[in-house]
């Protein structure tokens, strides 16, 4: 069902926690199946220095979470404003059909995140 890269994200997860004094922060609940993830960030000179995620829900929105945090580590705004879906599902080795949901939480609380940075 899960492939041994999601598996490996969900039971050890990266970045997880969050950043005390971050630059930004964003907090989005699927209101359909209730999955919450908040993204913490820092940035200096344009890139994203250190990102940290907490993750309330399925193995999936765990696992996209914490795949989004290795994908968006060192990249530019405009670099993480492109990540796609397949981007994070391809991280996580991908994802069953049910579940591709995780991967569109993890965009929709990045691009929170970014809107509220300030380049």
């Amino acid at each position: 069902m899960y492939s041994a890269q999601l598996l490996d994200h969900f039971e050890h997860p990266r970045n997880a926690g969050e950043i005390a004094d971050a630059d930004a922060t964003a907090e989005i609940e699927n209101p359909a199946c209730g999955d919450v993830l908040r993204l913490t960030l820092k940035q200096s000179a344009g890139r994203i220095t250190q990102v940290q995620f907490k993750a309330k829900g399925c193995v999936a929105a765990i696992a996209c979470g914490s795949a989004l945090t290795e994908l968006v580590a060192g990249k530019t705004f405009d670099e993480a404003k492109n990540l796609r879906r397949g981007d994070v599902t391809a991280a996580v080795g991908g994802l069953p059909q049910a579940s591709t949901h995780a991967a569109h939480l993890a965009l929709e609380v990045l691009s929170a995140a970014l809107s509220r940075l300030k380049p």
